[in-house]
Protein backbone atom coordinates (compact mmCIF):
# COMPACT_ATOMS: atom_id res chain seq x y z
CA UNK A 1 0.00 0.00 0.00
CA UNK A 2 1.38 3.50 -1.08
CA UNK A 3 0.61 6.04 1.29
CA UNK A 4 1.59 9.47 2.53
CA UNK A 5 1.83 11.12 5.84
CA UNK A 6 1.46 14.94 6.61
CA UNK A 7 2.83 16.37 9.65
CA UNK A 8 5.25 12.48 9.82
CA UNK A 9 7.83 14.44 11.53
CA UNK A 10 5.12 15.22 14.42
CA UNK A 11 4.32 12.71 17.57
CA UNK A 12 1.67 11.11 15.67
CA UNK A 13 2.94 10.98 12.15
CA UNK A 14 6.36 9.89 13.10
CA UNK A 15 4.77 6.67 15.24
CA UNK A 16 2.28 5.69 12.38
CA UNK A 17 5.13 6.47 9.64
CA UNK A 18 7.21 4.24 11.60
CA UNK A 19 4.28 1.53 12.29
CA UNK A 20 3.14 1.53 8.58
CA UNK A 21 7.25 0.70 7.48
CA UNK A 22 7.27 -1.77 9.67
CA UNK A 23 4.35 -3.20 8.15
CA UNK A 24 5.66 -3.23 4.74
CA UNK A 25 3.88 0.00 3.78
CA UNK A 26 5.46 2.28 0.82
CA UNK A 27 5.97 5.54 3.01
CA UNK A 28 6.08 9.02 2.29
CA UNK A 29 6.80 11.11 4.87
CA UNK A 30 5.91 14.67 4.43
CA UNK A 31 7.30 17.27 7.16
CA UNK A 32 9.02 20.79 7.49
CA UNK A 33 11.36 19.35 10.48
CA UNK A 34 14.72 18.25 7.86
CA UNK A 35 16.79 16.50 10.74
CA UNK A 36 13.47 14.61 11.58
CA UNK A 37 13.24 13.70 8.06
CA UNK A 38 16.19 12.59 7.46
CA UNK A 39 16.44 10.10 10.24
CA UNK A 40 12.83 8.97 8.64
CA UNK A 41 14.70 8.54 5.11
CA UNK A 42 18.04 6.74 7.05
CA UNK A 43 15.20 4.21 8.33
CA UNK A 44 14.14 3.55 4.81
CA UNK A 45 11.19 5.77 4.13
CA UNK A 46 10.86 8.46 1.53
CA UNK A 47 10.86 11.91 2.75
CA UNK A 48 9.81 15.17 1.42
CA UNK A 49 10.38 18.94 3.14
CA UNK A 50 7.03 20.52 2.54
CA UNK A 51 4.81 22.82 3.79
CA UNK A 52 1.28 22.13 2.94
CA UNK A 53 -0.06 25.94 3.17
CA UNK A 54 1.92 26.06 -0.15
CA UNK A 55 -0.65 24.16 -3.03
CA UNK A 56 2.50 23.78 -4.95
CA UNK A 57 4.13 20.51 -5.43
CA UNK A 58 1.83 18.66 -3.42
CA UNK A 59 0.19 17.56 -6.63
CA UNK A 60 3.77 15.85 -7.42
CA UNK A 61 3.73 14.19 -4.01
CA UNK A 62 0.59 12.98 -3.67
CA UNK A 63 0.68 11.51 -7.59
CA UNK A 64 0.24 7.82 -7.06
CA UNK A 65 -0.38 7.70 -3.48
CA UNK A 66 -3.10 5.47 -2.12
CA UNK A 67 -3.90 6.68 1.34
CA UNK A 68 -3.05 10.24 2.46
CA UNK A 69 -2.70 10.57 6.53
CA UNK A 70 -3.59 13.70 6.95
CA UNK A 71 -1.77 14.57 10.84
CA UNK A 72 -0.16 17.67 9.91
CA UNK A 73 -1.39 21.27 12.40
CA UNK A 74 -0.65 23.67 14.88
CA UNK A 75 -1.79 22.73 18.09
CA UNK A 76 -0.65 25.48 19.74
CA UNK A 77 -2.40 26.98 22.36
CA UNK A 78 -1.20 30.47 21.84
CA UNK A 79 -0.18 32.28 18.38
CA UNK A 80 -1.93 34.80 16.41
CA UNK A 81 -4.93 33.65 14.61
CA UNK A 82 -3.44 33.63 11.08
CA UNK A 83 -0.81 31.69 11.40
CA UNK A 84 -3.50 28.90 13.12
CA UNK A 85 -5.94 29.71 9.81
CA UNK A 86 -2.71 29.14 7.75
CA UNK A 87 -1.64 26.01 8.95
CA UNK A 88 -5.23 23.95 9.53
CA UNK A 89 -7.44 25.43 7.47
CA UNK A 90 -5.48 26.48 4.53
CA UNK A 91 -3.08 23.81 4.83
CA UNK A 92 -6.04 21.04 5.14
CA UNK A 93 -8.25 22.65 2.05
CA UNK A 94 -4.86 21.93 -0.41
CA UNK A 95 -5.03 18.54 1.25
CA UNK A 96 -8.49 18.28 0.44
CA UNK A 97 -7.69 19.43 -3.00
CA UNK A 98 -4.49 17.37 -4.03
CA UNK A 99 -6.30 14.23 -2.91
CA UNK A 100 -9.40 15.04 -5.60
CA UNK A 101 -7.17 16.08 -8.24
CA UNK A 102 -5.03 12.86 -7.57
CA UNK A 103 -8.01 10.31 -7.30
CA UNK A 104 -6.97 9.35 -4.00
CA UNK A 105 -8.09 6.08 -2.45
CA UNK A 106 -9.00 7.48 1.01
CA UNK A 107 -7.98 10.47 3.35
CA UNK A 108 -7.77 9.70 7.43
CA UNK A 109 -8.11 13.07 8.83
CA UNK A 110 -6.52 14.14 12.36
CA UNK A 111 -9.39 16.54 14.03
CA UNK A 112 -9.13 17.47 17.92
CA UNK A 113 -11.43 17.05 21.13
CA UNK A 114 -10.31 20.80 21.83
CA UNK A 115 -13.85 21.48 19.39
CA UNK A 116 -15.74 20.47 22.18
CA UNK A 117 -14.32 22.24 25.40
CA UNK A 118 -15.68 25.58 26.94
CA UNK A 119 -13.38 25.91 29.99
CA UNK A 120 -16.00 23.93 31.90
CA UNK A 121 -16.14 20.23 32.97
CA UNK A 122 -17.85 17.92 30.34
CA UNK A 123 -18.14 14.12 30.38
CA UNK A 124 -19.02 11.18 27.84
CA UNK A 125 -19.05 13.60 25.44
CA UNK A 126 -20.47 12.46 22.02
CA UNK A 127 -19.18 13.28 18.13
CA UNK A 128 -22.50 14.65 17.43
CA UNK A 129 -23.09 16.68 20.56
CA UNK A 130 -23.62 20.54 19.58
CA UNK A 131 -20.17 22.01 19.35
CA UNK A 132 -19.55 25.53 21.78
CA UNK A 133 -18.11 28.60 21.10
CA UNK A 134 -14.34 27.73 19.98
CA UNK A 135 -12.22 28.06 23.18
CA UNK A 136 -9.14 29.09 21.13
CA UNK A 137 -7.33 29.77 17.64
CA UNK A 138 -6.23 26.05 17.33
CA UNK A 139 -10.35 24.97 18.08
CA UNK A 140 -11.72 27.37 16.02
CA UNK A 141 -9.23 27.00 13.08
CA UNK A 142 -9.88 22.80 13.37
CA UNK A 143 -13.36 23.33 13.10
CA UNK A 144 -12.96 25.53 10.26
CA UNK A 145 -10.96 22.47 8.58
CA UNK A 146 -13.30 20.01 9.66
CA UNK A 147 -15.92 21.95 7.32
CA UNK A 148 -13.01 21.80 4.39
CA UNK A 149 -12.87 17.96 4.75
CA UNK A 150 -16.51 17.89 4.43
CA UNK A 151 -16.28 19.73 1.93
CA UNK A 152 -14.12 17.34 0.22
CA UNK A 153 -16.71 14.42 1.06
CA UNK A 154 -19.15 16.19 -0.62
CA UNK A 155 -17.05 16.29 -3.48
CA UNK A 156 -16.53 12.22 -4.17
CA UNK A 157 -13.45 12.63 -1.59
CA UNK A 158 -13.54 8.81 0.81
CA UNK A 159 -12.66 10.34 3.97
CA UNK A 160 -12.74 9.29 7.78
CA UNK A 161 -11.43 11.26 10.54
CA UNK A 162 -10.47 11.25 14.27
CA UNK A 163 -10.56 13.24 17.11
CA UNK A 164 -8.19 11.63 19.49
CA UNK A 165 -7.60 12.77 23.04
CA UNK A 166 -4.89 14.01 24.95
CA UNK A 167 -1.97 11.80 23.38
CA UNK A 168 0.75 10.27 25.47
CA UNK A 169 3.61 7.92 25.00
CA UNK A 170 7.47 7.50 23.91
CA UNK A 171 8.31 10.68 21.51
CA UNK A 172 6.06 12.94 23.43
CA UNK A 173 6.53 16.61 23.47
CA UNK A 174 3.20 18.01 24.82
CA UNK A 175 1.86 16.70 27.51
CA UNK A 176 4.25 15.06 30.16
CA UNK A 177 7.82 16.69 29.22
CA UNK A 178 6.24 20.22 29.88
CA UNK A 179 4.68 19.25 33.09
CA UNK A 180 8.03 17.17 34.35
CA UNK A 181 10.21 20.02 34.34
CA UNK A 182 7.68 21.94 36.74
CA UNK A 183 7.22 18.53 38.80
CA UNK A 184 11.15 18.61 39.88
CA UNK A 185 11.06 21.94 40.45
CA UNK A 186 8.55 22.05 42.51
CA UNK A 187 6.59 24.90 41.11
CA UNK A 188 3.58 23.01 40.25
CA UNK A 189 0.34 23.93 42.50
CA UNK A 190 -2.94 21.51 41.87
CA UNK A 191 -5.35 23.08 39.99
CA UNK A 192 -8.64 23.02 40.85
CA UNK A 193 -9.67 20.16 43.86
CA UNK A 194 -7.30 17.82 42.50
CA UNK A 195 -9.83 15.05 42.05
CA UNK A 196 -11.00 16.05 38.22
CA UNK A 197 -11.01 12.70 35.77
CA UNK A 198 -9.78 13.00 32.26
CA UNK A 199 -8.99 10.99 29.41
CA UNK A 200 -5.80 10.00 27.73
CA UNK A 201 -4.76 8.41 24.81
CA UNK A 202 -1.76 6.15 24.25
CA UNK A 203 0.34 7.00 21.08
CA UNK A 204 0.03 3.63 19.47
CA UNK A 205 -3.74 3.32 20.41
CA UNK A 206 -4.44 5.99 17.96
CA UNK A 207 -2.29 4.71 15.32
CA UNK A 208 -4.21 1.30 15.91
CA UNK A 209 -7.38 3.73 15.51
CA UNK A 210 -5.68 5.58 12.00
CA UNK A 211 -5.05 1.95 10.69
CA UNK A 212 -9.02 0.98 11.00
CA UNK A 213 -9.66 4.40 9.65
CA UNK A 214 -7.99 3.60 6.80
CA UNK A 215 -9.59 0.08 5.76
CA UNK A 216 -12.44 0.77 7.53
CA UNK A 217 -16.23 -0.07 5.92
CA UNK A 218 -18.76 2.49 3.63
CA UNK A 219 -20.88 3.51 6.43
CA UNK A 220 -18.02 5.10 8.41
CA UNK A 221 -16.84 7.08 5.49
CA UNK A 222 -17.58 10.80 5.92
CA UNK A 223 -17.98 10.23 9.64
CA UNK A 224 -15.89 11.09 12.80
CA UNK A 225 -14.60 9.27 15.99
CA UNK A 226 -13.40 9.74 19.32
CA UNK A 227 -10.39 7.84 20.24
CA UNK A 228 -8.99 7.79 23.76
CA UNK A 229 -7.65 4.49 25.77
CA UNK A 230 -11.19 4.18 27.53
CA UNK A 231 -10.55 4.67 30.57
CA UNK A 232 -10.98 8.12 32.83
CA UNK A 233 -8.21 8.65 35.26
CA UNK A 234 -7.66 10.74 38.06
CA UNK A 235 -4.85 13.11 36.29
CA UNK A 236 -3.38 14.68 39.90
CA UNK A 237 -2.84 10.82 41.31
CA UNK A 238 -1.50 10.06 37.82
CA UNK A 239 1.21 12.77 38.08
CA UNK A 240 1.70 11.75 41.95
CA UNK A 241 2.64 8.32 40.02
CA UNK A 242 5.09 9.90 38.04
CA UNK A 243 6.43 12.28 40.97
CA UNK A 244 7.13 8.82 42.94
CA UNK A 245 8.75 7.24 39.71
CA UNK A 246 10.85 9.88 39.18
CA UNK A 247 11.86 11.03 42.55
CA UNK A 248 9.84 14.24 42.63
CA UNK A 249 7.85 15.85 45.48
CA UNK A 250 4.30 15.19 44.98
CA UNK A 251 2.64 18.76 44.50
CA UNK A 252 0.75 19.67 47.07
CA UNK A 253 -0.15 23.96 47.02
CA UNK A 254 -3.75 24.02 45.88
CA UNK A 255 -5.04 26.79 43.46
CA UNK A 256 -8.57 27.29 43.25
CA UNK A 257 -9.75 26.78 39.33
CA UNK A 258 -11.17 30.30 39.70
CA UNK A 259 -8.02 32.38 41.16
CA UNK A 260 -5.72 30.02 38.07
CA UNK A 261 -7.91 30.86 35.76
CA UNK A 262 -8.20 34.78 37.08
CA UNK A 263 -4.77 34.30 37.09
CA UNK A 264 -4.08 32.46 33.53
CA UNK A 265 -6.67 35.32 31.83
CA UNK A 266 -4.49 38.56 33.00
CA UNK A 267 -1.48 36.57 31.55
CA UNK A 268 -2.83 36.36 28.43
CA UNK A 269 -4.09 40.12 28.28
CA UNK A 270 -0.11 40.92 29.38
CA UNK A 271 1.16 38.79 26.76
CA UNK A 272 -1.07 39.88 23.69
CA UNK A 273 0.40 42.99 24.69
CA UNK A 274 3.86 41.98 23.50
CA UNK A 275 4.66 41.96 19.90
CA UNK A 276 5.54 38.21 19.09
CA UNK A 277 5.01 37.44 22.47
CA UNK A 278 5.81 33.60 23.75
CA UNK A 279 3.49 31.75 25.23
CA UNK A 280 2.32 32.43 28.68
CA UNK A 281 3.46 30.48 31.47
CA UNK A 282 -0.41 29.88 32.18
CA UNK A 283 -3.58 29.99 29.79
CA UNK A 284 -6.95 29.27 30.57
CA UNK A 285 -7.09 26.16 28.30
CA UNK A 286 -4.58 24.50 30.14
CA UNK A 287 -5.59 25.57 33.72
CA UNK A 288 -9.23 24.22 32.34
CA UNK A 289 -7.78 21.31 30.87
CA UNK A 290 -5.76 20.51 34.26
CA UNK A 291 -8.86 21.35 36.51
CA UNK A 292 -11.65 19.90 34.70
CA UNK A 293 -13.35 16.65 34.20
CA UNK A 294 -12.93 16.25 30.42
CA UNK A 295 -13.78 12.52 29.08
CA UNK A 296 -15.28 11.70 25.27
CA UNK A 297 -18.15 8.52 24.69
CA UNK A 298 -16.05 6.41 21.75
CA UNK A 299 -18.65 3.85 21.46
CA UNK A 300 -19.28 5.19 17.80
CA UNK A 301 -15.61 4.01 17.21
CA UNK A 302 -16.01 0.52 19.03
CA UNK A 303 -19.08 -0.13 16.98
CA UNK A 304 -18.33 0.97 13.80
CA UNK A 305 -14.28 0.63 13.36
CA UNK A 306 -13.79 -2.33 15.48
CA UNK A 307 -11.88 -0.11 17.70
CA UNK A 308 -10.00 -1.40 21.20
CA UNK A 309 -7.49 -0.03 23.22
CA UNK A 310 -4.61 -2.20 23.13
CA UNK A 311 -2.62 -0.41 25.70
CA UNK A 312 -3.39 0.68 29.25
CA UNK A 313 -3.09 3.88 30.95
CA UNK A 314 -0.64 2.60 33.53
CA UNK A 315 1.38 0.53 30.64
CA UNK A 316 1.60 3.41 28.49
CA UNK A 317 3.19 5.53 30.90
CA UNK A 318 5.58 2.76 32.12
CA UNK A 319 6.84 2.51 28.75
CA UNK A 320 6.65 6.58 28.21
CA UNK A 321 9.16 6.89 31.72
CA UNK A 322 11.38 4.49 30.57
CA UNK A 323 11.83 6.01 27.60
CA UNK A 324 12.00 9.77 29.59
CA UNK A 325 14.86 8.16 31.58
CA UNK A 326 16.68 6.74 28.53
CA UNK A 327 16.58 9.96 27.23
CA UNK A 328 17.18 12.94 29.53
Amino acid sequence: MKTLITGATGFLGGALARRLHSLGWDVTALGRNPAKLNQLEDEGMHALHSDITKKDGLNAAFNGQEIIFHCAALPSPWGSFEKFYQANVIGTRNVVQACLENKIKRLVYVSTPSLYFDYGSRTNVKENDPLPEPISHYAHTKRLAEEEVDKGFANGLAVVSIRPRALFGEGDTVIFPRLIPRLKSGRLPILGDGENVVDLTYIQNVVDALLLCAESPVNTLGKTYNITNGEPIKIWKLIERICDELGYPHPSRKVSYKTANTAASALEFLYSLIPYSPEPPLTRVSVSMMANNTTLDISAAKADLGYQPKVSVEEGVQRFLKWWKENN
